[in-house]
Formats: structure tokens, sequence, C-alpha cells
């Protein structure tokens, strides 16, 4: 969850997505500013932590990248729960690696946090030649989900830092809605001598 003192939020953070969507590599440009060209597959999930500065208040990321192997898949729930903030990342030239986001999503909807902020990155963006995912498709599937969608590249850097930011930008204002279950409070000081009881 978002917790905040003053202006300062602290912000768990997960990346979920296939294995080769580059999670780890949009995590690594995001908090060291660097790329490898080769990055080793996660084992369980890695932990990174990165401070953000947006309308005029700090944010926090505590960062869990998740390992995308689907032998790992049952430890995810261990660090979606409680986050205030998901990056469902897929791979723009596989159209597998897109529908397993769309899975991820779906559990996300089902079992994670309900106010929680959603992202999905449309990774790998500087390999236009090899796309197989429309920006147009997902940028459809988005809207229709709750999340919003960026494409970025970890190798070139573009919309990373975008999109944590973004992100930062929103969660201040993932409140949960007072009165959210749909009820009417009534004042019953208010409504005073107009209650009468059955049997008076």
């Amino acid at each position: 969850m978002a917790a905040t003192a003053h202006n300062n939020l602290n912000a768990k953070l997960v990346l979920l997505g296939d294995m080769g969507a580059g999670k780890s590599s949009l995590v690594i440009r995001f908090v060291k500013g660097q790329f490898l060209e080769f990055q080793e597959s996660t084992i369980g999930a890695a932990f990174f932590s990165s401070t953000v500065s947006v309308n005029n208040s700090t944010v926090k990321f505590e960062i869990w990248d998740t390992a995308g192997q689907e032998r790992y898949h049952s430890l995810a729930p261990m660090y979606y729960r409680g986050a205030a903030a998901a990056i469902i990342v897929y791979d723009i030239t596989s159209t597998d690696s897109f529908a397993r986001a769309k899975k991820w999503v779906q559990e996300l909807q089902k079992q994670g946090n309900p106010i929680m902020v959603m992202a999905l990155a449309g990774n790998k963006a500087d390999l236009e030649d090899k796309r197989k995912v429309t920006a147009e498709e997902a940028h459809l599937y988005a809207e229709e989900n709750g999340l919003f969608f960026m494409e970025t590249s970890a190798k070139t850097a573009v919309n990373v830092n975008d999109i944590f930011y973004e992100i930062a930008k929103r969660l201040p204002r993932a409140q949960p809605a007072q009165n959210q279950a749909g009820m009417v409070l009534v004042d019953r000081r208010a409504e005073g001598s107009r209650t009468s009881s059955c049997c008076s």
C-alpha cells in the first residue's frame, strides 16, 4: 500500500510479466540509468528502491521485480499483495507475451489491491521492425481495463522514467472513495422526530 507522511509517500510497486519481457531491464534503467544487453533471468524476485518528486511531494518506490518463469508464478501474490501500484510488462514483438500480460491484469483485478494504480508497458519499442502487438490494440485493452498504457524501451530509455513518474502522480489521488459500498449514510439526529417505532 501507499503510506503517507506529510508530503512524503512510500509506495510498494510490483512488476509482473512474462519471462524476457524486460521487467528487470526497465527497473535497472529507471533506478541505475543502465542497460545490460544480456540480463540474467530473475530468480524469485529482486528488490530496488528509488525516490521521485512530483507535485510538491516525494514518492519513495519500493520496487519488487518478479521472476517471469511459470515455476515462480505461485510466489507472485506475496509480492503484489498490498502493492499500491503495478507495472504489467509485455514485449511488443511477442503476442504470447501480450496474452500473458492480460492474464496478470485479470489476476490483479481479482486478487490485488482494489485501488491499485496499474500501468501496461509495451516494452522493447526500439524493435519496431519486429513488432507483433500494435500500440492501438494495447491502448484499447488498457483503456477497457482501467490501466494507463505506455510503450517503453529499456535499451533507449524511451518512456522509462515517464511511466514511473505517471504512477507517482496518480498515487495520491488513488485513495478509497468514501461511501465505497454505495450505502446511504443518514444522520439519525437530523431525522429526530420523524422516526417512529412500530408498536407505540
